[in-house]
């Protein structure tokens, strides 16, 4: 069964940081191209990352480019989002995705496998 499980959520004030997980199971985890979407109470899904199935590339969105960091440790079937300096306005629920595609695709919302999402809350 493909799992992707999330963790590392949780209230944090503006200015705060966190560090998000995303254990994979049931699936070649490292053929794969993950990223890292998030949806805002009330708002659709928002492309925030994206790292290449043996973490060569790496791509973010320009509203979180120079704060947040994603890495994956293929060994432990485990990518990583650091938030740091997080905004009032990135509460929502994040989610991680996989996408056994070309990486030109990186940036789409396109996934093959999505978990459960973890939520991150940001407020004073």
């Amino acid at each position: 069964e493909v799992q992707l499980v999330e963790s590392g959520g949780g209230l944090v004030q503006p200015g705060g940081s966190l560090r998000l997980s995303c254990v994979a199971s049931g699936f070649t985890f490292a053929n794969y191209q993950v990223k890292w979407v998030r949806q805002a109470p009330g708002k659709g899904l928002e492309w925030v990352s994206s790292i290449s199935p043996y973490g060569s590339s790496t791509d973010y969105a320009d509203s979180v480019k120079g704060r947040f960091t994603i890495t994956r440790d293929n060994a432990k079937d485990t990518v990583y989002l650091q938030l740091n300096s997080l905004k009032n306005e990135e509460t929502a629920m994040y989610y991680c995705a996989t996408h056994q595609s070309s990486w030109s695709s990186r940036r789409s919302l396109e996934y093959d496998y999505r978990g459960q999402g973890t939520q991150v809350t940001v407020s004073s």
